[in-house]
């Protein structure tokens, strides 16, 4: 089930928030658990075993590994193992498959219908048990307060990633969502509709025409192209972690944020300080600080770096590409620490112009995230300005691209009787459903 389909909108949600209203405090989790799971396998009953198993292992393995003080990292490493084993089949046996099959070396090997979601949940699990083990989290002795923490449906799929220190105490103390933070949670959850459904779907549809029609988009086409999907790309997740905000907060919870006006960043560094900021963090505590972090000289750092860029770019997906994508953004950000970052002649530049620097050097990166390399020698030239067709269709998507400029690019702008606009944006969002369908969530493969 997914948050922009009418079974979703008109009948889950509504029941769901209603029913979670009207229970008492002691039915209020269980019924959020069987929602949830409900929620995870209406789109495939087979996934469910899945989500059950690295719940009961995360669950049992944290009681195990408190009463366990001998062996207790021995455990650890067990318990990773087995939670990272599924993502590995799932997401990556094709991988390496392929990969072995270039160098001669065939396996034969049917290929995996990858689970909604098992990137989210398995690496917040895997956070809890660290976190257990570091003794930073207690043990949470209930299987419903762990397993709602572990499948809420509102972030299960595509995140934000939430440790369970902070959820514990709102899973342990419910809070009833009074009618304000209903329509604010209501609010939040329809302008995230709409990102996803009027804005990220039409820069999809026009990424879509130019990417199929390389070389002939030209330069043009290729440029404002590779723009639409970094648009694209922004509004489905932002979008999606907007409405994950918005139910959590219907339903008494606190979110973590996951995006802070990215492309308003001007500097590489302070872009992913404000892109998927709970999958950044969860990198930094789990993987980048456990290596030394900056703590052992600029040569380790940058050692470090690398190695948690290239699992970043691994993590998005089972491709070479997406290890390019990781490895990009990881020497660039050394070259930024080295050279640019606090000296003088780069801070004294006017902040625009830091600002279209970093975005023209993201930009650059979701080419290799596409894994569109056709679009590079375009964006330059190579095979002329484009078309008269792909000029037709960028003309034709223009003022909606330019639309996404301002947005994205912009201080935000306080718009006046906001709260009548939102029935408008979600009757919008309802009509487009209804005329065009619905587009898969872009993390949703991830």
């Amino acid at each position: 089930m997914v948050f922009c389909s009418f079974t979703f909108l008109l009948f889950f949600m509504p029941i769901v928030l209603l029913l979670h209203r009207a229970l008492p405090q002691k039915a209020k989790r269980p019924f959020l658990l069987a929602a949830s799971l409900f929620f995870y396998g209406w789109g495939s009953p087979l996934w469910l075993p899945l989500l059950l198993y690295v719940m009961a292992l995360d669950y049992f393995g944290a009681l195990w590994m408190q009463k366990t003080a001998r062996h207790k990292k021995t455990l650890l490493i067990l318990l990773i193992i087995l939670n990272l084993l599924p993502l590995l089949y799932f997401k990556y046996a094709m991988f390496f498959r392929d990969s072995l099959a270039s160098l001669g070396l065939s396996i034969p090997m049917e290929r995996p219908v990858l689970p909604a979601g098992i990137s989210f949940f398995t690496f917040q699990g895997l956070s809890y048990l660290i976190d257990v083990y570091r003794n930073d989290a207690k043990v949470q002795r209930s299987f419903v307060l762990f397993g709602v923490y572990l499948s809420l449906f509102p972030q299960l799929v595509a995140g934000p990633i939430v440790r369970y220190t902070d959820l514990e105490a709102q899973l342990l103390s419910p809070a009833r969502a009074d009618a304000a933070q209903m329509r604010q949670g209501l609010g939040r959850f329809t302008v995230g509709l709409g990102k996803k459904v009027l804005l990220a779907d039409a820069m999809g549809r026009f990424w879509g025409k130019m990417s199929l029609s390389l070389p002939a988009a030209g330069a043009v086409g290729a440029w404002l192209g590779l723009m639409a999907f970094s648009f694209q790309i922004f509004f489905d997740f932002s979008g999606y972690s907007d409405m994950a905000l918005g139910l959590g907060k219907c339903l008494g919870f606190s979110f973590p944020e996951n995006f802070r006006r990215p492309y308003r960043a001007q500097s590489l560094t302070d872009f992913w300080r404000r892109w998927h900021m709970t999958l950044t963090t969860w990198f930094k505590e789990y993987v980048y600080i456990p290596l030394g972090g900056s703590r052992r000289g600029e040569k380790r750092r940058d050692l470090n770096l690398l190695i948690v860029w290239a699992l970043t770019g691994l993590w998005h997906g089972a491709g070479w590409n997406f290890i390019l994508w990781g490895v990009y953004f990881g020497v660039l950000l050394i070259l930024e620490k080295r050279f640019l970052l606090g000296k003088k002649g780069y801070e004294s530049l006017p902040g625009p112009l830091r600002q279209i620097g970093a975005y023209l050097l993201v930009l650059l990166g979701w080419g290799f995230f596409a894994g569109k390399m056709d679009v590079f020698p375009a964006m330059i030239g190579a095979f002329g300005l484009g078309s008269s067709q792909a000029l037709l269709d960028c003309l034709s998507y223009l003022p909606m691209l330019l639309l996404c400029c301002g947005i994205a690019f912009l201080p935000d702008i306080k718009i006046p009787g906001k709260q009548y606009a939102l029935p408008v944006l979600m009757a919008l969002c309802l009509a487009a459903l209804a005329a065009q369908g619905y587009a898969p969530f872009v993390y949703f493969q991830f």
